[in-house]
């Protein structure tokens, strides 16, 4: 069983009230970054009540990136200092990742696939994988710099001011799946989701919850951003290679709510088996300020 470990590197802690009051200061910050330069590549087609083409939403994404990745590295050295910047890129470095860990990285392209898989045998051939493998590059890009801001900043403050790691990796969840609400009808290859806006939504949130979750897992035991950002890449990734290219917004929408659904079994299984080991103190999470 793994279990949580202080890291030796991680200095000494901010109350839990303060360590809150960071982490809401960080999310207002990077929601109105990225939203606001979303908003901005796109206020000409808005303000003009014209379409915004496929190739200009998608392009929101690169640019909603700034958000988490600068407020992150920002508030680290606001709030820390000199100590804290030096233990974020302690916390960066792929030492701490533990080797046995990776094969967590393979939960999402095999959860995917086997979801798929059951889909296209007993439900329709339309949920036959695609094999998009260039676009595992997306994965690479929002792992890298995404994960600078919820785990590197974000996550610490939130297990610093709670009594436990799983809430704080919940709520973060959500929080991070609202957050691509400006690109959400860009995602996945069912674009845009018209009708089926709202079950996608809820269908992509649920699932990225989960993933936050085991994303969380990783780091309350490594303290290691690498790790996180890998499990994030693997998991966007896997969705740009695998998702079904015929698939109408409904289909979507319905594989994606299974594939959440199977990834919030596994989470729970996890749980009640004590895989995720035993509550950290909260004491151990977050750098000085």
């Amino acid at each position: 069983m793994h279990t949580l470990n202080a890291s030796p590197a991680a200095p000494l802690t901010a109350s839990p009230l303060s360590a809150g009051r960071q982490a809401f200061v960080y999310f207002l910050a990077t929601f109105a970054i990225s939203w606001l330069g979303a908003f901005l590549l796109v206020a000409r087609q808005l303000l003009h009540h014209q379409p915004i083409p496929k190739f200009t939403g998608l392009m929101m994404f690169p640019v909603m990136l700034l958000g988490p990745s600068a407020c992150g590295i920002f508030l680290i050295w606001y709030f820390d200092g000199r100590a804290g910047v030096c233990n974020f890129f302690a916390r960066l470095s792929p030492s701490k990742i533990r080797p046995r860990l990776l094969a967590a990285l393979l939960i999402p392209p095999s959860l995917i696939l086997l979801v798929l898989f059951a889909l296209k045998t007993f439900v329709t051939p339309v949920y036959a994988p695609n094999r998009f493998f260039i676009g595992a590059g997306f994965g690479l890009v929002a792992g890298f710099f995404e994960e600078l801001g919820w785990t590197g900043f974000a996550l610490p403050r939130m297990f610093a001011a709670s009594k436990n790691w799983f809430a704080p990796a919940i709520l973060l969840g959500v929080i991070w799946g609202c957050w691509h609400i400006p690109v959400i009808d860009y995602l996945g290859t069912a674009t845009p989701h018209g009708a089926a806006w709202l079950p996608f939504f809820l269908a992509f949130t649920a699932a990225m919850t989960a993933i936050r979750v085991l994303v969380a897992w990783l780091y309350a035991q490594t303290q290691s951003i690498v790790l996180a950002q890998l499990m994030h890449a693997f998991s966007t990734a896997s969705f740009v290679v695998f998702s079904p290219a015929a698939a109408s917004a409904q289909q979507e929408a319905f594989w994606y709510f299974i594939y959440a659904a199977a990834l919030w079994l596994l989470v729970l299984v996890l749980k009640s088996t004590g895989r995720f080991g035993p509550t950290p103190s909260p004491s151990i999470q977050t750098p000085t300020v």
